[in-house]
């Protein structure tokens, strides 16, 4: 059964037997079925609030009722469709009008349909990144091959990554576009071995046109998965192919990764997502509001805005918090509910600045040293390596360059301090009692200060 509305129908039956008629009413009445194919079934919302709210209070209801409906796991993906001024049509009435001659919403296979250039807000931290990333997508294989975008967590790196497909596909139909995560590359690397199909494996990541890996970081330790990508890689760079990889951190400074693998990354350009500022983060709001058809007043971004500086995505994550709060109360909203309705955003953000003269003191007390002792240009073990972990935790949690934590360290140069972060992280993988005080100091310079 191919046909959208009808695959639609037989699930509204059955979650018509789990969720209550008022909510079936208010979040499920208006949606479109757009696509159902290899069991995935693309469902069309009217806007970012329905999504969120359906995603977070009914989704694994939504799955389990469409698995049984179909009599086979069923994955859920949404699109935004809009609202029109007529009411949308209900399953029922699709159904009965598409006289099985509907032509499904074709879906863009592994790449989100909103992430594109032009949702992309890009502000003074993001500038560099965003043109390179533009530049790639315009000419493929023929600007900077490979590009390495890294950045901190929720910054918009995976984001870039399908702008980055999607581009290319619209300018050259049937191109052959590949994302994935690290992670995901291992785990159908297993798969091909286990089951003797490592040339379909290896056809479908070396005769792609375009191939996003996001999340480098984690091939780390993965000698045989670095190895396949290392050869692929190297099929993709001899072919003309563009290949785009992101990290959170940049390609030398990522641990326990091949020197040649190293080495490929940095052929290209190296770009570097940083957080946003106060008028960036201003017009991320306002262009989110935009795409949502929601209205929200300039005093309730502007509470936003200041309020959760972190990321993109936390910021992203508390506007559809309050959207969808407004939109099921049908009201207005204050700053006083704003403020009560994050507080969790706020409490995060609103975690001690971490500096690194803190981690200095913080390692010295926990392991029963001197501060001096922490810049001094004594090496015996006993303090040597406490001073690898508070360049560890300085490079990790204060976002200061090598350059910058070497000087704070009794100018030591950046190559001493990248050492010492790819130490720290390959030990803590065999050493159970380093990790363990590693953990422990992170939690205490994580701690809300008194106030």
């Amino acid at each position: 059964m191919n046909n959208p509305p009808e695959v639609w129908v037989k699930v509204c039956r059955e979650l018509e037997k789990v969720i209550s008629p008022d909510a079936l009413n208010r979040w499920f009445s208006s949606i479109i079925p757009l696509s159902y194919d290899s069991g995935r079934l693309v469902l069309g919302v009217e806007n970012a609030i329905y999504q969120y709210w359906i995603e977070e209070n009914y989704l694994n209801q939504l799955r389990e009722c469409a698995t049984l409906a179909m009599g086979r796991e069923v994955k859920i993906s949404f699109e935004i469709v809009g609202s029109k001024d007529r009411p949308m049509p209900t399953a029922e009435d699709q159904l009965l009008q598409a006289e099985g001659k509907e032509k499904s919403k074709p879906f863009s296979g592994e790449l989100v349909s909103r992430y594109t250039f032009e949702s992309f807000v890009a502000g003074v931290n993001s500038q560099f990144a965003h043109a390179a990333a533009q530049a790639v997508a315009d000419a493929p294989a023929r600007t900077y091959n490979p590009l390495f975008i890294h950045g901190s967590v929720g910054l918009g790196k995976t984001h870039l990554l399908h702008a980055i497909g999607h581009r290319i596909m619209h300018k050259k139909k049937g191109a052959k576009i590949v994302y994935v995560t690290s992670e995901q590359f291992t785990n159908e690397f297993i798969s091909a071995i286990q089951h003797g199909e490592l040339v379909k494996f290896r056809r479908r990541f070396r005769q792609a046109d375009c191939l996003l890996i996001d999340d480098v970081q984690f091939f780390a330790g993965k000698d045989r998965s670095q190895e396949e990508f290392f050869h692929t890689f190297n099929a993709l760079f001899d072919g003309n192919r563009q290949i785009v990889l992101s990290s959170d951190s940049p390609p030398g400074e990522v641990a326990n990764l091949q020197k040649r693998l190293v080495s490929r990354f940095e052929w290209g350009l190296s770009a570097e997502l940083q957080s946003p500022d106060m008028e960036t983060r201003m017009a991320i709001l306002r262009k989110k509001t935009s795409s949502m058809q929601v209205r929200l007043g300039e005093s309730v971004l502007h509470f936003i805005a200041e309020r959760v500086k972190t990321n993109v995505r936390r910021l992203e994550g508390a506007l559809n918090r309050v959207a969808a709060w407004a939109a099921l109360h049908d009201r207005h909203i204050t700053p006083a509910q704003v403020e009560e309705l994050l507080k969790d955003f706020i409490q995060q953000e609103t975690k001690p600045i971490v500096t690194i003269e803190l981690i200095q003191r913080r390692v010295a007390e926990g392991f029963d040293l001197r501060v001096a002792d922490m810049t001094s240009k004594r090496r015996p073990a006993h303090i040597a390596l406490p001073r690898m972990v508070a360049m560890y935790l300085s490079r990790k949690m204060t976002g200061k360059s090598l350059q910058e934590i070497g000087e704070s360290f009794g100018g030591r140069d950046h190559g001493t301090v990248l050492h010492a972060c790819k130490t720290i992280t390959s030990r803590m993988q065999s050493d159970d009692r380093l990790q363990q005080m590693v953990g422990m100091l992170t939690h205490k310079l994580e701690e809300p200060v008194d106030r």
